[in-house]
């Protein structure tokens, strides 16, 4: 059994800090033979994340150049979510606040497809860089946690909320004598307080102790990537690591056969030796020179003097990389296939992606679908954290914090053809509604998902697309020259005026 668990654990990802196996192991455990379930508290070993995402992982240097364009591809198709909500006071509060932070939006979606996990904790900041906004009494402040300070997260098992966050961090400085001082600082963030607490010296500016806070909410939002049934997300690099290591070895070793191989080696055929080197090299006793250790020069000498039928030529390899170029490809479609992202994302030769990039468009778009709804309860829970804080800061009320995601379209289409696709849209509401087998109210509502600008057939609040067209059409049926003639009238109206009040 030991002997199977090493190999096991020889296998096993790079990228997870800590081992978890089955049957009792530490890792998800069912029946008897393993004891009771357990969550899997692994963790993604943050660091390999990030030194492979910047290509500074001297054993992965070579392949890890594939890792950025697919987080960044993904992240820069998913884009920032804007918010909609039924109040109007919320709607300013939530927009103000997001668009100040989109930068933070973003890279929030990026670390935690890099990483696997996110921590955002939403702060009221209401004495640093008071001088800086004068606008703002009282400030909300995006963080992002990095996840390696994230020591703990306590559920109850029951319902698997969140109690507590743990988060440590080591804190280094220097005391008045110059004497290097080292302590870590351990925060525990609950419902209604903060406790800190200090192990080893004690920091000027840190008080150990609770603080209560006025929240009865956590105001920290986890975005884990994947991990459904984990207690910690998943990297999208996990499933691409392997291939990454296997390309840069394959790389790697054709790169050296290349130097060795691709340097011109010269071939000399010669009968006599002796007479050669003699003709050549001015030499006349071949086996004392060798014996001293002597070598041939060749600089310098563009002519040398052959006998019949004895020649010179030089020898290099055709292909030194041999298989290595159809392995590398191999292993590079793994990744392709594996990392759910487009072959011409990579920057192939266009003549080869033409007919992958309208062929995988719409795989890549039901992935960024898919990643969108994955992260949607999180941004939700953030949205309602901002409208709870500002709401007990300014003493104000909402009638509600639901609010609903809207995305930018992924339409892999060109102009020409959304034209022609809306046209075609179009004709066919138009030939339905003349033959009564559609109603005027299905036709707006349908039409009205394929134009951003349009509104639906009633609203709620604000103006609907049926009022929209009553104002048109009274437009339409007004003289050419009514606008003319308005002002004409207002310009009479505001003479006589005036004369009127000359004469008084």
């Amino acid at each position: 059994m030991a002997k199977w668990s090493q190999t096991i654990s020889g296998e096993i990802s790079k990228l997870r800090s800590r081992l978890l196996l089955p049957f009792g192991w530490g890792g998800v455990t069912t029946g008897g033979l393993g004891g009771s379930y357990k969550l899997d508290s692994s963790k993604v070993d943050y660091e390999i994340t990030k030194q492979l995402y910047f290509n500074t992982h001297d054993e992965y240097k070579l392949g890890a150049g594939f890792a950025k364009p697919i987080i960044n591809n993904t992240v820069g198709f998913m884009g920032v979510p804007q918010y909609k909500i039924s109040d109007k006071d919320a709607q300013e509060v939530i927009d103000s606040f997001f668009e100040n932070n989109v930068s933070n939006l973003q890279r929030t979606q990026r670390d935690s497809l890099r990483d696997g996990d996110t921590y955002v904790w939403i702060t009221r900041e209401e004495e640093n860089d008071v001088s800086l906004y004068p606008e703002e009494k009282v400030r909300l402040i995006y963080n992002i946690i990095p996840p390696g300070q994230m020591k703990d997260i306590k559920r109850d098992p029951m319902t698997g909320v969140v109690l507590e966050y743990v988060l440590e961090v080591e804190h280094q400085w220097e005391n008045e004598q110059g004497d290097k001082k080292r302590a870590t600082v351990i925060q525990r963030i609950r419902r209604g307080e903060r406790e800190v607490e200090i192990d080893g010296d004690q920091p000027l500016d840190i008080e150990p102790g609770i603080e209560t806070t006025p929240w009865d909410f956590i105001p920290i939002v986890h975005f884990k990537n994947e991990g459904d049934e984990s207690l910690y997300g998943q990297s999208d690099l996990e499933p691409i690591e392997p291939f990454l290591k296997a390309y840069h070895d394959v790389m790697l070793h054709a790169m050296q056969g290349s130097k060795m191989h691709s340097t011109p080696r010269l071939k000399l055929n010669v009968k006599d030796v002796a007479k050669f080197m003699r003709n050549n090299f001015g030499i006349t006793d071949v086996a004392a020179y060798y014996k001293k250790g002597g070598t041939l020069d060749l600089d310098g000498k563009e002519l040398l003097i052959f006998a019949e039928d004895e020649n010179a030529e030089f020898i290099e390899a055709r292909s030194a990389t041999g298989d290595a170029k159809e392995l590398l490809k191999l292993i590079f479609y793994c990744i392709v296939d594996t990392s759910e992202t487009p072959e011409f994302v990579f920057g192939v030769h266009t003549s080869s992606s033409l007919s992958s990039v309208k062929e995988q468009m719409p795989v890549l778009i039901r992935s960024i679908e898919r990643k969108r709804e994955h992260f949607a309860d999180s941004w939700k829970r953030l949205a309602r954290i901002v409208l709870a804080m500002t709401a007990q800061a300014e003493n104000k009320t909402y009638e509600t914090y639901a609010t609903e995601l809207q995305w930018v379209n992924v339409d892999p289409r060109t102009t020409k053809e959304i034209s022609e696709e809306l046209l075609n849209t179009v004709n066919a509401l138009i030939l339905g509604l003349n033959n009564n087998i559609i109603s005027e109210k299905s036709a707006i509502n349908f039409l009205a998902k394929q134009i951003d600008t349009m509104n639906e057939y009633e609203e709620e609040e604000g103006e609907s697309e049926v009022d929209r067209i009553k104002t048109t059409r009274i437009n339409r049926l007004r003289m050419p020259d009514s606008d003319d003639l308005e002002g004409q009238l207002k310009e009479i109206q505001k003479r006589l005026s005036g004369a009127a009040n000359d004469e008084t």
